[in-house]
């Protein structure tokens, strides 16, 4: 093996944890600091064991294409966007930090007074000291959703698994199990199966993104006791997609 495949290959379990920003704002407007808690001391009991960073969306702020459909110009409502995923950002920063662990912020659109430049390097160093490593501002352009970034910042830091967290559903289903109540669960699929199906597990770009790169994806529901320590630990739990 060479230097440069020993050097990105994590010594650990190195895991990115995709999280919606509905999920911080429950669907209403700012932030449900009573989950954002949970969230991070869930995280928080795996530090030591993997190695986390995570993407968080801004939805519970704003939704570029949604303000776009509204009259704004698409560009300036995706940066009202990002801006609203960095507030998402400090805010599991802090609670992390209320729980002990040591948590950086690194931003794709430079603010220096609340956060790191976004650098892959230095967040795979951070990671190696067990630091949780927290991505904002989106990809720093319009018109890129944060799962097509939860995936790009996957692949540049070397991360094992990207792990979908949903809310209302718990992995992914043959149907929508909130119409068909026929739907079944599956354990596994592989990402040619999802495309075969038409089943959109995540933003279009970004599933070929994984699929491309040989990046496995863990989709799982946020309700349930632990489940964000569980899929971060690795555990079986919602549906597994395979390259």
């Amino acid at each position: 093996m060479s230097r440069e495949a020993r050097r990105a290959e994590p010594a650990r379990r190195r895991v990115l944890l995709k999280l919606s920003g509905e999920v911080f704002g429950g669907g209403s407007v700012g932030v449900d600091t009573a989950v954002v808690r949970q969230i991070a001391e869930q995280i928080a009991a795996t530090v030591g064991q993997v190695e986390t960073s995570v993407v968080v969306g801004g939805g519970n702020f704003f939704r570029g294409a949604e303000l776009s459909q509204a009259g704004m110009d698409r560009s300036r409502a995706d940066y009202m966007g990002m801006l609203g995923t960095v507030m998402n950002c400090l805010a599991l920063q802090d609670f992390l930090e209320q729980c002990g662990v040591d948590t950086r912020v690194q931003s794709a659109i430079k603010m220096e007074q609340v956060a790191e430049t976004y650098i892959p390097r230095r967040a795979i160093r951070h990671m190696e000291k067990d630091r949780v490593v927290i991505f904002g501002a989106g990809a720093g352009l319009p018109y890129f959703s944060t799962d097509t970034v939860a995936a790009q910042r996957a692949l540049e830091v070397h991360a094992t698994e990207v792990l979908m967290a949903k809310n209302g559903v718990d992995g992914v289903y043959t149907a929508d199990p909130r119409k068909d109540p026929g739907a079944q669960r599956l354990a596994s699929l592989t990402y040619d199966e999802a495309l075969a199906r038409d089943i959109r597990v995540m933003d279009q770009t970004a599933f070929a993104l994984c699929r491309d790169n040989n990046v496995t994806m863990r989709v799982f529901g946020m309700e349930g006791a632990g489940n964000v320590t569980r899929a971060v630990l690795g555990e079986e739990i919602g549906t597994l997609v395979t390259p």
